[in-house]
């Protein structure tokens, strides 16, 4: 190749051997004038166009209207929307299992706490001075030679440990002390 070609739209007054594109150049046959009806649908009369063509249409801006939406964007907003159905079910399946293992933190937690209360229980319980004052004041047991001071209906009955109080009237039977309780009762 001897030198630059020239870029197509170019005059051909600034390369005056035009080459074609095989490389060679062109004849002086290149340059008649070519009939106007051997040209294909370049003629200016409407019925020489082709069938099946219509023509541009003009708008207000002078510009061709551009569609809408293009088919690339319709495809990656279809490919977008298939990807966010397919993602959906393990995304939300992801996030259900990360607030279960909160959940679940926090009640291992909770039991953890449940854990160490319940050894110290254990250990307090496990003191015999803790065990003793428990019976004496829940069970009201008292250990021998302890003086026993019990309320009944507002006036206090004294008596020794391991003793039982005298009975009032202990030739009155059970079965009569009862019914006399429930006419006292009865009023």
């Amino acid at each position: 190749m001897s030198g630059p070609r020239p870029r197509r739209g170019g005059s051909a007054a600034a390369s005056p051997a035009r080459r074609r594109a095989t490389g060679r150049p062109l004849t002086h046959a290149a340059s008649r004038p070519v009939p106007a009806g051997t040209r294909s649908g370049a003629g200016s009369r409407p019925e020489q166009r082709r069938p099946g063509r219509r023509a541009p249409r003009a708008t207000s801006s002078g510009s061709p209207r551009r569609p809408l939406f293009t088919g690339r964007a319709v495809l990656l907003g279809g490919l977008v929307l298939l990807l966010a159905l397919t993602l959906a079910g393990p995304i939300r399946q992801f996030l259900a299992g990360r607030a279960e293992l909160t959940r679940l933190a926090a009640e291992g937690t909770a039991l953890d706490q449940r854990i160490e209360d319940l050894h110290a229980e254990l250990e307090r319980q496990a003191d015999p001075a803790f065990t003793m004052r428990e019976a004496r004041e829940r069970l009201t047991y008292v250990l021998p030679g302890d003086r026993l001071v019990v309320v009944v209906d507002g006036e206090a009955v004294e008596g020794d440990a391991g003793t039982l109080p005298e009975e009032t009237d202990p030739t009155l039977p059970w079965y009569d002390a009862l019914l006399e309780s429930v006419a006292d009762a009865d009023g």
